[in-house]
């Protein structure tokens, strides 16, 4: 299979940046898809950044000290590139890669991260000769994805800005394939090939700010049979990146109403929804964990334990409703812990004694809502409230954990603090 491999990297080359095989859960993409795009967000104040905008920054200030006193090799200027790419810094990214990529003409990471720099700085002439030259020295594996981005950036030479790129040959509801909730016409579907999603996931996660990409997501989400997802893209598509496509509004008002009139699934059953389509989903999320490659800390039992968010996403959820914590969170309950994040308010009232806590801020919750394992019940001291902020905040308190009631969430932090990062 295509995807057999365990990391799948391509287009965007960055050795610390991996990934799970494709395709991947909506909820879990958009997460990562959103994260990646907000590493090129640049805050008023750095200690408003995001964590991996902070860690990318770091990481590219490392390479780019060692240049005056060492010359790097072709791979770490591979990922000092690929890092500015990130980052939005394309006219610096082009600056590290293309010298580098003269100096090594049959690097394959050097030559995908310059197609790339190329296309965000604008040049899709110049990206389409780089990624030419991807295409050709692109691993056996990696072959269809970099010939999909090459054919991506050749269709927007000649189509018009905010156009639904012609990526599969398909058309996604014409005067002659009229649109249609949930499916689209037998003879389109043929013509998907069979890594359809999986390579416009990889796509759009290399190019997270591409609002085409989003919509051309939704489509196929939409003609695999999941609604609710093709909905909630086609809303971010509107809400967030501004596409004003006439064709994109009439698809987007059409599934807004048939998701609008599907049953939502129960907690702890989104998992086997039966309206999510029929995608053979590989990973619940493309970005790989960290907890595999990082040793969770001792737990300190008269202390303050911080956690990661990737230690919720472990938790299993079965039907009717089972809960499997994993075992270092079970061993955290009724003891204190620490953790950065979002505050998400239940009511519109800006001082509260309760809120919802998340990994990534959301613009819009119908668009990107967590998974139940990516949302904590925050709750303040009797008589205490915090007022809300739009920053990352650090949340301590008692952690609770919930494998009992359906109708309440899987995990609470009770009498919690609310204070900005250190």
């Amino acid at each position: 299979m295509l995807l057999s491999a365990p990391v799948v990297r391509a287009g965007l080359y960055y050795s610390g940046e991996q990934y799970a095989s494709l395709p991947a859960q909506w909820r879990g993409f958009l997460l990562d898809h959103r994260a990646l795009r907000n590493v090129a967000v640049k805050p008023k104040f750095e200690v408003d950044a995001s964590p991996l905008r902070t860690r990318y920054r770091q990481d590219a200030d490392k390479l780019q000290a060692r240049m005056p006193k060492e010359k790097l090799g072709a791979d770490e200027m591979a990922d000092l590139g690929a890092l500015y790419i990130r980052l939005g810094e394309f006219e610096r990214s082009i600056e590290i890669l293309r010298p580098a990529q003269r100096a090594h003409p049959n690097h394959f990471a050097l030559a995908g991260n310059l197609g790339t720099a190329w296309q965000l700085q604008g040049d899709l002439r110049q990206a389409a000769t780089a990624l030419e030259e991807a295409v050709r020295l692109a691993p056996g594996r990696l072959l269809a994805f970099e010939e999909a981005h090459l054919k991506l950036v050749r269709s927007r030479q000649q189509r018009p800005a905010g156009e639904l790129d012609d990526i599969f040959g398909i058309r996604y509801g014409t005067e002659k394939d009229a649109f249609e909730v949930g499916k689209i016409a037998p003879l389109q579907m043929k013509k998907l090939p069979a890594q359809a999603v999986s390579i416009a996931q990889q796509l759009a996660l290399w190019l997270p700010a591409d609002g085409p990409l989003l919509w051309q997501l939704a489509e196929l989400a939409n003609a695999h049979g999941d609604v609710r997802s093709g909905a909630a893209m086609m809303e971010g598509c509107v809400v967030q990146f501004g596409l004003n496509h006439p064709t994109l509004r009439k698809h987007r008002q059409i599934l807004r109403e048939a998701a609008e009139n599907l049953p939502m699934p129960k907690i702890g059953e989104e998992h086997v929804d039966k309206h999510a389509g029929t995608i053979a989903f590989r990973s619940r999320r493309p970005l790989l964990s960290k907890l595999e490659m990082v040793a969770l800390p001792a737990i300190d039992p008269k202390g303050v334990n911080p956690i990661p968010w990737e230690l919720f996403g472990e938790t299993a959820l079965a039907k009717p409703f089972k809960v499997s914590f994993p075992k270092y969170l079970h061993e955290l309950e009724g003891k204190q812990i620490s953790m950065t994040g979002f505050m998400y308010p239940l009511r519109e009232d800006p001082d509260a004694a309760a809120f919802l806590f998340i990994e990534a801020p959301v613009g819009c919750w119908y668009c990107e809502m967590p998974e139940t394992t990516g949302i904590v019940y925050v709750q303040l001291p009797a008589g205490q409230t915090a007022r809300f902020q739009r920053g990352l905040v650090r949340v301590v308190g008692q952690l609770r954990l919930n494998a009992t009631d359906p109708e309440d969430f899987l995990y609470s932090v009770k009498d919690a603090r609310v204070g900005a990062l250190d």
